[in-house]
């Protein structure tokens, strides 16, 4: 669901950019009444395992991959605004340091993967949660939450390539940037991601299940005072999603909508000019891997740096925190 830089047009990728920058405003904001100083750590484990969670891609019918996020279980652990802050910096990370996700498109893929998925995954969860008794009620709501979350985010996702070509066409009619129209890229994001909420829905609730009973105080709570968390069964989790990263290189093929240069050309018999004159940035790590090393261990360096980024930034800023709201 990343969208490289260049599938979008720098206007589109300028409105997205506008759009989000209340957002991330507000969320700052509300991260800082409602969540205490011991916790802001917090943001940085879950930013963590949204990041190592991105890696594991799944292979898809018709020769694609997808992967789960995460959005909505950060939302239910953190609340909705700790989400959006936590996934977009992970977003951040992966695009500055993997070029996973374009530089230009950050705004939009943070609108889709650290706005939408979290604030709906978590309003449908809290709705199902209200009506529906005890702990196995609680799961449902999760697990459902987190799958429509994720699709309504593949379609805000499928809008925002849709529109490109009816928008934006050369002289020859050929797209200038993402090739597909909205009933194609409706279609494909939406029933992709479809059968990927299976599983985005299936982590949530079993994380959320796990969370619950070995760390039940990390659970949002804005009304209660935040405690000492005992956060190393996260940092469990973590540490078993970087062993078990590699899996991620098991499913071939690319992830719809972020196919390079000539994988376009291959479907739509042209390469559109942002493609030849466009953005050209190249990451530190490119997709995951690091020039002349295997790629399993290229894969896992890459999943250790990107968790030890994301977890120091916020460590760095909850050491910068004052006058915490709980105590």
């Amino acid at each position: 669901m990343h969208i490289p830089d260049n599938y979008l047009s720098p206007s589109t990728c300028a409105v997205m950019g506008i759009i989000m920058l209340p957002i991330w405003t507000k969320a700052v904001k509300k991260v800082k009444t409602d969540i205490s100083k011991k916790k802001i750590p917090l943001l940085g484990v879950c930013g963590a395992f949204s990041f190592l969670i991105m890696m594991f891609n799944v292979p898809i019918p018709g020769g694609t991959t997808a992967h789960a996020v995460g959005g909505t279980l950060i939302a239910i652990l953190l609340g909705p605004y700790a989400a959006t802050i936590s996934v977009s910096i992970a977003l951040l990370i992966q695009s500055l340091f993997f070029g996973d996700g374009g530089i230009l498109a950050f705004g939009a893929n943070a609108f889709n993967m650290a706005f939408v998925m979290p604030f709906v995954g978590y309003a449908l969860f809290k709705f199902i949660k209200s009506g529906l008794k005890g702990t196995k009620g609680e799961y449902i709501a999760a697990f459902i939450g987190a799958y429509v979350g994720i699709v309504a985010a593949a379609f805000m996702a499928s809008i925002e390539f849709g529109i490109q070509p009816i928008l934006f066409k050369d002289a020859y009619g050929h797209a200038l940037y993402s090739p597909y129209g909205l009933k194609i890229a409706i279609l494909a994001m939406v029933l992709t991601h479809l059968l990927i909420g299976i599983l985005e829905g299936s982590i949530t609730a079993a994380v959320y299940a796990y969370v619950k009973k070995m760390s039940p105080d990390i659970i949002y709570n804005n009304n209660e005072n935040a405690k000492a968390s005992n956060r190393k069964p996260l940092y469990g989790i973590l540490v078993a999603l970087i062993v078990l990263c590699p899996l991620g290189l098991l499913a071939s093929g690319d992830a719809w909508g972020e196919w390079d240069a000539e994988g376009i050309k291959s479907l739509v018999g042209y390469v559109p000019k942002a493609f030849r004159h466009g953005m050209d940035y190249h990451a530190i790590a490119a997709d995951y891997s690091i020039s002349g090393m295997n790629s399993v261990i290229g894969y896992i360096i890459s999943a250790i740096a990107g968790t030890a980024i994301i977890i120091i930034v916020f460590k760095i800023v909850g050491s910068l925190k004052k006058h915490p709201k709980n105590t």
